[in-house]
């Protein structure tokens, strides 16, 4: 593609892939912010008395400066690694054994760095990959660009529905005679919708994609930010580390230093970390040491502090859609950063109203639209077929992370009464 100015030629991908709808309203400086998912609980009590301690040890110690200001492995130092790896283990029940299996464990630039490098190294175009309805846009637009051919599935409180999984596997072979290569899920209170799927779910998932021989994606970005008790990972069946890639990230939990987590198939880990190696060569070692400190000393205190003021702020919105909202139906979170709330109205254009209404009050929240694949498929009513996938325009994301209760309560009780008006 030529630009008409200069005559320079641009890769074909960027004439139908716009900028993310979600970095775009990072432009917007207003009072009532739920948009993009933006921590608002961050200890930086904690984070500087680390930087204070680490700073008088590189003044005692100018060899470990030098390491840690420098170059380090592309998939992460071995000493943070172990830290990470005792978490999963000792917390989130990963079958891993911390002090000999520590090497599972790789690092990237932000989860959404794992993504980009495990569709990479995974699409070719024509290739079919399985994701709830609505998804998370930053793995859904990638996975466009890469050329891979989406079949999104029906999800309903409780997340992505299994028995429609299994259909779009049968309906992918029928109709592009292959097998998908990845399933994608958010299994704790997902992004957008904040649905947690219950262990049944997560069993016929795992269960499905051991059939078939697919990669199970499991991003648990929210893992660790849960009001309520949740189900083990879905990593936990993945007795052999074979079936399942799972994704963590320090952006939610700690602060957002752009570092993720993962545990990959061994095979699957050594093609992602060659594709990082020419993405960004390594993660910064002092972010890493800066981390370690806070995972190996501090996260159970911040955990202990944030998740009950996390829990208030969801229960401000919930409380104030409930009082103020036209009819329509909302998700119930059992944590995380988002409830999904959707119009009785199907004519409803959540994106016009927020650039009409919302926006010109102070008000800030994500339409729908962006979660759903510009181009793609979805099963219709009937099951027996596939046809193109159509976003559901009636439909909006609202962040509760960044915002007090206080905040929350009043711009969602004036957005509430601006779309009764509008509705």
């Amino acid at each position: 593609m030529a630009d008409s100015k200069n005559g320079y030629q641009f890769a074909t991908w960027t004439s139908f892939i716009a900028e993310s709808q979600i970095r775009a309203l990072l432009k917007y400086t207003v009072k009532y912010y739920f948009a993009g998912g933006k921590p608002g609980i961050i200890p930086t009590d904690i984070f500087a008395k680390i930087l204070g301690d680490l700073s008088e040890r590189y003044s005692k110690d100018p060899e470990m400066a030098l390491d840690d200001f420098n170059y380090g492995p592309t998939g992460g130092q071995p000493w943070f690694l172990k830290t990470l790896a005792k978490r999963l283990h000792d917390v989130r029940k990963i079958p891993i054994d911390c002090e000999s299996e520590w090497e599972c464990v790789s690092i990237t630039s932000g989860s959404q760095q794992a993504l980009y490098a495990i569709l990479d190294t995974m699409v070719n175009p024509g290739d079919v990959i399985i994701t709830p309805s609505p998804a998370y846009l930053g793995f859904l637009v990638p996975a466009v660009k890469l050329g891979a051919r989406v079949i999104t599935v029906p999800t309903d409180l409780d997340g992505i529905i299994p028995e429609y999984v299994t259909k779009a596997v049968q309906l992918s072979g029928i109709k592009f005679g292959k097998t998908p290569d990845i399933l994608y899920v958010v299994p704790d209170s997902d992004n957008p919708k904040g649905t947690t799927l219950p262990q049944k779910r997560r069993q016929e998932l795992f269960d499905i994609c051991e059939t078939h021989n697919i990669l199970l994606l499991e991003d648990s970005a929210y893992a660790e930010i849960q009001f309520k008790k949740t189900p083990k990972p879905i990593k936990v069946l993945d007795k052999d580390n074979s079936r399942v890639a799972y994704l963590g990230t320090t952006s939610k939990e700690a602060a957002v230093l752009r570092v993720g987590y993962s545990v990959l198939p061994p095979n699957v880990r050594e093609e992602v970390l060659k594709d990082k190696g020419y993405l960004d060569l390594c993660t910064s070692t002092m972010i890493q040491r800066v981390l370690n400190e806070y995972y190996a000393k501090h996260i159970d205190e911040a955990m202990r502090v944030g998740i009950p003021r996390y829990k208030k702020r969801y229960e401000a919105m919930a409380a104030a859609i409930d009082e103020s909202f036209p009819a329509g139906e909302r998700t119930d979170p059992t944590g995380g950063f988002f409830i999904w709330w959707q119009s009785e109205s199907k004519s409803f254009d959540s994106g016009a109203f927020l650039e009409k209404t919302a926006i010109p009050n102070d008000l800030l929240y994500v339409p729908g639209k962006p979660f759903y694949p510009i181009t793609g498929y979805a099963i219709n009513d009937s099951g027996n077929d596939l046809i193109p996938s159509m976003p559901e325009l009636n439909t909006m994301r609202l962040g509760f992370s960044y915002v007090t209760p206080e905040v929350i309560s009043e711009g969602i009780s004036k957005l509430g009464h601006l779309l009764s008006k509008e509705l």
